[in-house]
């Protein structure tokens, strides 16, 4: 019986994977500077090669952003997540949680435009003198 090898691994260079993810390139070698996805190999031509779960991390490192989650945190998500130790539980706790902060910055801003609407309907003449024209 003829043993089945494994399918080599697609091997991405950074600006396949800057056109596919729709990021800068400049942008993906800062993640990876910054150590938030890590390249599988160098090019002959020393360019940084990805595979293609690189998509998935940049889909979440959008996420994680999008939520204003310091980069330190969201390094040690991509890191716990690769260890399996990241539960799906943990990040609708830090997801919700975010949600909930969310929520409240709309409530004091809400509250904070109803304060200076009511202000300027209130408006009487400031007293001040009138511009010159010109």
């Amino acid at each position: 019986m003829d043993a089945v090898a494994a399918p080599t691994p697609v091997a991405l260079k950074i600006g396949a994977v800057a056109r596919r993810s729709g990021l800068p390139i400049k942008t993906i070698r800062f993640y990876s500077e910054e150590g938030l996805i890590h390249p599988i190999g160098r090019s002959e031509g020393g360019y940084r090669l990805f595979s293609e779960e690189v998509f998935a991390e940049l889909s979440l490192i959008r996420t994680l952003k999008a939520m204003e989650i310091p980069l330190q945190d969201v390094r040690q998500i991509l890191e716990s997540r690769r260890l399996g130790a990241c539960t799906c539980q943990e990040m609708q706790e830090k997801i919700r949680g975010k949600a909930g902060e969310i929520a409240q910055k709309i409530t004091a801003l809400h509250e904070l435009h109803s304060e200076l609407t009511a202000l300027l309907n209130g408006w009487q003449t400031c007293g001040g003198s009138k511009a010159p024209a010109g």
